[in-house]
């Protein structure tokens, strides 16, 4: 995700602001130096003990703690689920958590807690993904990633257990479920009553991302993946299957728009000046 890297550079700008000769005057404050330069040349292990070294002499020194923390997940795998890379992920987390419990600046706490929410995340741990990313909404109303995120995890929410429970009736990808057989009518009616809070909050944080964000293609593709949530559970209502099949599409069609129109401003952006005639 791109604000991991504008992460770190909140990060840079709060010790930057601070006079580097103030700094240097404390051990912490030449520990947390060190550790900067050594991450910028993404020597991780080596920031890691300056930055760890910085946090024991000055407890309350929150930039190095959020560095620390940003050097664990620059090691953090995502997906690989060992003890070594939990406990990346586990000590990036309680230093994130340090951050926000203490007096930190705004932005700090608002970079921990996208840290948090995407560790966990990618731990699987969807509950408290979400937590930590509404955290940050709450933060800064104006900010559409926690919105999009929160949107992205209801989605999974949804379409992993209904995949589950269809493949044990042994449905095939795309095949509908039939009310007129008992079982499929049952289970849908399960997954309605269960999975339709989780759709609608899905469609409701992805269009406040776009709201906030009109050219969010990213978000707009997920508006199209919920509809087909939405309309697999309208197992009794065809009309209402097709409506729904019908909004899908027509956010397919808006996110394709939006690329050709990211791609042709880019392009113009890009290309070179024509010289003036002399």
């Amino acid at each position: 995700m791109n604000w991991i890297c504008r992460l770190f550079a909140v990060a840079l700008a709060a010790v930057a602001s601070i006079s580097l000769d103030l700094y240097a005057q404390s051990t912490a404050g030449t520990e947390l130096n060190l550790g900067v330069e050594a991450y910028k040349q993404a020597k991780y292990e080596e920031a890691i003990k300056h930055f760890q070294k910085a946090v024991s002499l000055d407890p309350d020194l929150q930039n190095a703690r959020l560095y620390l923390a940003t050097a664990y997940m620059a090691q953090y795998i995502p997906g690989v689920d060992t003890p070594n890379n939990t406990a990346l992920a586990e000590e990036a987390i309680e230093q994130y958590q340090h951050v926000l419990d203490s007096n930190a600046t705004r932005g700090s706490k608002i970079s921990s807690a996208k840290g948090i929410a995407y560790l966990y995340l990618n731990m699987k741990k969807f509950e408290d993904s979400k937590k930590y990313y509404q955290m940050a909404s709450d933060l800064d109303r104006d900010d559409p990633e926690p919105y999009y995120s929160l949107g992205v995890i209801d989605w999974t929410q949804s379409y992993q257990p209904r995949m589950e429970a269809r493949a044990k009736l042994g449905l095939k990808p795309g095949e509908n479920l039939d009310p007129s057989n008992k079982d499929q009518r049952r289970l849908c009616d399960e997954l309605k009553f269960k999975l339709t809070p989780v759709i609608e909050e899905g469609i409701d944080t992805l269009n406040k991302a776009i709201q906030l964000r009109p050219d969010y293609d990213d978000a707009m593709a997920y508006m199209n993946l919920m509809y087909r949530e939405k309309a697999d559970l309208e197992c009794d209502d065809l009309a209402a299957r097709e409506e729904d099949l019908n909004s899908a599409d027509e956010w397919v069609d808006k996110t394709l728009a939006t690329k050709k129109a990211k791609a042709e401003k880019f392009n113009r952006q890009a290309a070179p000046t024509a010289p003036n005639p002399q």
